[in-house]
């Protein structure tokens, strides 16, 4: 059963939109559960260049976080509302959609800002019905200021109205965020497309919920949706999700397609003047980045947590995250970065940019013991380390054989050989190393 927690926004106002003749102000109510961040009254407050775009891809990611593509209306996840972080001058939008399989964040380059970054940091915003309805009203002829938080501490007294909301905050919608970076991380460019080439493709693309895989091809010098995977493909699963945007395709300079390793996600960057757009779509529209559970190989060994406030000391939001830089600096080893930025990824302290190819720093608007709580199958595999439920039955150079207590008390076999693993228990025989390793290899690596 999936674990939720009640959590509850607290914002100092509603965000709104304030239109006089020529000129709109987006005002985004801010909160956190880091009370230092908290405390914050506002992060950036300027104008936007290009109001227009900017306002159709922020009713983007509404619509994103408010889709669900796996889940009943009874299910529907209530957090709607995007995290921003702002800093290094540039402004970045992310959220899920609420079914956890879509990632999508819009990155505000610093060329469609001009403004002053009041101060650095990563926190939710309020995206209320009437603030988004009013962004529809948008027109390419006016001004916008946009403000994350309030500009002034003094319109912040006992008589502003609090907006306060309580949901039900589903564990796998904080730990989608952290996942789904390592997926963007792995993936590499297989297609780059211009606009008349992008339009082309989504013509193209069926109708309706699909059960099955569909391919993007390139034939003749034209993209195009197959059922037949043929040469270079990316793989994608539930491709009705990809109609998230369709809106945009009007606006676009270019659209670059990215795959992971694996081809168990598929990565979308729609280039739009000073912005760009950047989506994840999970192997499939039944499953969600949360369980995928691809970095926790490098989360066997404990991350001190002094190691991780040291690093939320040292760095600044949407700061560019450098390893080479930083190992020669603090004296870490080359070895251990690759594991260190897994880790520091996992507990929401790293995004990715896709275009950089390069990792950002961002700490996630929610305490570090709530997403260090947020890894049950590592969990499940520190205690069967520690019940001593671990039997080798063989260990040699790049060999180890061991049988490993099961749920049911039923043993299971696991063995290592050089960089393979494989296991008797069904999550291996399900999904193999697609999704991450099993409670019962991990535990084994632990044990080693």
């Amino acid at each position: 059963m999936e674990t939720l927690t009640d959590y509850g926004y607290a914002y100092a106002s509603a965000s709104a939109i304030n239109k006089t003749d020529l000129k709109s102000s987006l005002l985004l109510s801010h909160q956190t559960e880091l009370e230092e961040v908290n405390n914050i009254p506002c992060f950036f407050w300027g104008r936007l260049r290009e109001p227009y775009l900017a306002a159709r891809c922020l009713m983007t990611v509404a619509k994103t976080v408010r889709s669900r593509f796996a889940l009943s209306m009874q299910e529907l996840m209530a957090l709607r509302d995007p995290i921003v972080t702002a800093g290094a001058g540039q402004v970045r939008f992310e959220g899920f959609s609420s079914c956890n399989g879509v990632y999508a964040r819009l990155d505000i380059l610093p060329e469609g800002l001009d403004g002053e970054f009041l101060a650095s940091g990563t926190t939710n915003v309020d995206f209320n019905e009437p603030m988004i309805n009013a962004l529809n009203g948008i027109t390419k002829t006016e001004d916008m200021v946009l403000s994350v938080g309030q500009k002034s501490v003094t319109v912040i007294t006992e008589k502003t109205k609090v907006v306060e909301r309580k949901v039900t905050l589903p564990n796998r919608w904080i730990k989608g965020l952290t996942s789904v970076q390592h997926y963007l991380a792995d993936m590499q460019p297989i297609f780059t497309l211009t606009k008349a080439q992008a339009l082309q493709l989504f013509q193209s693309l069926p109708k309706g919920g699909l059960k099955a895989d569909v391919f993007i091809v390139q034939r003749a010098g034209k993209f195009l949706f197959s059922p037949l995977q043929q040469g270079q493909v990316v793989r994608i699963g539930g491709a009705h999700r990809l109609r998230l945007m369709e809106g945009l395709l009007p606006f676009l300079d270019s659209l670059s397609i990215y795959q992971s390793a694996d081809g168990q996600a598929a990565g979308f960057v729609l280039m739009l003047g000073a912005q760009q757009l950047v989506f994840a779509f999970s192997g499939d529209a039944y499953r969600g980045f949360s369980g995928e559970g691809k970095a926790l190989e490098h989360l066997i060994d404990d991350l001190p947590l002094e190691l991780v406030y040291g690093f939320s000391n040292l760095l600044k939001a949407n700061e560019a995250f450098n390893p080479t830089l930083l190992s020669i600096e603090h004296d870490i080893d080359f070895d251990n970065m690759n594991t260190l930025t897994a880790q520091l990824s996992s507990i929401g302290l790293l995004g990715f940019d896709l275009v950089g190819n390069q990792h950002f720093y961002r700490r996630l608007p929610f305490k570090t013991q709530r997403i260090l709580s947020l890894n049950p199958r590592l969990k499940n595999a520190r205690k069967l380390v520690a019940d001593n439920d671990i039997q080798i039955v063989a260990q040699k150079m790049g060999y180890v054989e061991a049988r490993v207590k099961g749920s049911d008390d039923a043993f299971h076999t696991v063995i290592i050989e050089n960089e393979q693993s494989r296991c008797t228990c069904d999550w291996f025989m399900n999904h193999q190393t697609k999704r991450g390793l099993c409670k019962h290899i991990l535990a084994v690596k632990m044990r080693e």
